[in-house]
């Protein structure tokens, strides 16, 4: 059974930073592109970051270029993000979700996704 726990959320004053966990199980964490994503209240859900299965190529969307970074731990079983320079327009509920294929990007897992963990900014 897949299952992803995301951690690291919180509230935090603008300017500030958070790192964000995501710790699977139930499949090959290290077969798997990973993605985070992320749901604004009332708003659809909107694509922050991928990284592929060895950590060597990653995106970002352009609002969070040059702030946000992508990582992961195969060895853990873990995914991060790390969100420097947060804005009010980061909030949302943020997602952990696996790749829908194996060893190939081919879109999220919405499915995958677990409870999500929030990050609130404001002052």
């Amino acid at each position: 059974q897949v299952q992803t726990v995301e951690s690291g959320g919180g509230l935090v004053q603008p300017g500030g930073s958070l790192r964000l966990s995501c710790t699977v199980s139930g499949f090959s964490f290290s077969n798997y592109w990973m993605y985070w994503v992320r749901q604004a209240p009332g708003k659809g859900l909107e694509w922050v970051s991928w990284i592929d299965v060895n950590g060597r190529e990653t995106k970002y969307r352009e609002s969070v270029k040059g702030r946000f970074t992508i990582s992961r731990d195969n060895a853990k079983n873990t995914l991060y993000l790390q969100m420097n320079q947060l804005k009010p327009d980061d909030t949302a509920l943020y997602y952990c979700l696996r790749d829908r294929s194996i060893g190939v990007r081919g879109g999220f897992e919405w499915s995958s996704r677990g409870p999500g963990t929030q990050v609130t900014v404001s002052s």
